[in-house]
């Protein structure tokens, strides 16, 4: 890895916070209806600060590697709720509704009763909260053989679900999208950190 000078170090950790904390802002600010600029503004913003650290890992000092370390944490985790969902909205287009605890709506067919829905993956907000947490922190920290086991409970407290056609193609895509959400993020931290 090339050798930052201090400066230049300064104002690329003073860089990758801003950008962290733009993020995080938009991210809230997008959490009830996640809008596919919005997004792509959030993920431009996560790119660029990963190809930063990449190319010139400025080595943190600790004044701005506790805004990298905050900012990105909670980026990742309520972030990744309007990136995941962008995600889902554009893969499954109007067949399957989002319930409120983040569930899916399976509906026979598209002018079917509604009273005779099903609904499947209930909890889906919270488990996708909670799984980019553990992955962010998993990465930061350097254990990410632990984003394993996240995979593995979220599969297993899911399989029985996982029956459903629209219930298995909601899983992988919100699955994927969340992790690589919370893994870039989490190695901003964990390159930007040293």
């Amino acid at each position: 890895m090339p050798l930052v000078d201090p400066l230049t170090s300064t104002v690329l950790s003073a860089a990758i916070a801003t950008a962290l904390g733009v993020v995080l802002v938009l991210s809230m600010l997008n959490v009830r209806r996640p809008s596919t600029a919005i997004m792509a503004i959030c993920a431009a913003l996560v790119v660029a600060a990963l190809v930063t650290v990449i190319i010139s890992p400025p080595a943190a000092a600790p004044l701005l590697g506790v805004p990298i370390a905050v900012f990105g944490i909670a980026a990742s985790t309520i972030g990744g709720n309007p990136f995941t969902r962008r995600a889902l909205d554009i893969a499954t287009g109007k067949r399957v509704r989002e319930t409120e605890d983040g569930g899916i709506l399976i509906v026979a067919a598209q002018t079917a009763d509604p009273a005779h829905a099903r609904t499947l993956m209930r909890g889906g907000t919270v488990i996708g909260y909670l799984e980019r947490a553990c992955t962010v922190l998993a990465i930061a920290v350097g254990f990410p053989e632990a984003i394993a086991a996240i995979i593995a409970v979220k599969g297993i407290g899911r399989f029985p679900e996982l029956a459903e056609s629209e219930a298995r193609e909601r899983f992988i895509i919100g699955t994927l999208a969340s992790l690589s959400w919370a893994g870039a993020l989490g190695a901003i931290i964990r390159l930007a950190l040293g």
